[in-house]
């Protein structure tokens, strides 16, 4: 069963307290991603459900200095099918596969010869996709790799669900002088649960 989507509980472009520690985040995502499997790059997009889309959120490696809030339709490449099917994905050899938008690739200024791909679920909800391309050959060896990352991107959507605008507000509606405090300790759960799941993968990894 496909896990359902809510983009709404994640995605906002209203700016609220918790974008700056969901932005910290996220950039801790892809960056430990990225140096975990040995990668040149690695990308956050987050689901926007009522546009249909996927947007680059964090950036670690190439396109970096570019890449974050561009847009693309959901339903293209490999990441528009995790983010349909709710499936982890590795491809050795993306000249080789049916589900690798070429073209798309190239309008980001890099075109990756492998990647692996994760959903980000959270309560049975899929808030985006967690993408590392060009990652080290054992890296994409077998499907315990496949599995660490599926596990990384479950810890890190639920570390993003934690400090989502809609708990902040939540939590100020409950007691507003606390507001602000209760966001920060929100942005330290997150952040510690990330860190956790990083010192797990590089134990094992």
């Amino acid at each position: 069963m496909t896990p359902r989507t809510d983009s709404a509980a994640v995605f906002s472009s209203t700016a609220t307290v918790a974008d700056a520690p969901r932005s910290e985040l996220l950039q801790s995502v892809v960056d430990v991603a990225r140096a975990i499997f040995g990668a040149e790059a690695s990308s956050v997009f987050l689901l926007d459900e009522e546009a249909d889309e996927l947007v680059f959120q964090a950036v670690s490696g190439q396109g970096e200095e570019f890449l974050v809030g561009r847009r693309f339709p959901a339903g293209r490449g490999i990441a528009g099918w995790v983010a349909t099917s709710g499936e982890p994905m590795v491809v050795d050899d993306l000249s080789a596969d049916p589900s690798f938008d070429r073209s798309l690739a190239e309008s980001t200024a890099y075109v990756p010869n492998a990647l692996m791909a994760a959903p980000l679920i959270s309560d049975a909800r899929i808030l985006g996709v967690l993408e590392v391309l060009d990652p080290s050959p054992q890296a994409r060896s077998g499907v315990r790799e496949l599995d660490l990352l599926a596990m990384f991107a479950r810890q890190a959507a639920a570390a993003l669900r934690v400090i989502t605008p809609e708990r902040v507000r939540e939590a100020e509606e409950r007691t507003v002088p606390a507001g602000h405090t209760l966001a920060g300790a929100q942005r330290e759960d997150a952040l510690r649960l990330l860190g956790s799941l990083e010192r797990l993968l590089r134990g094992v990894g």
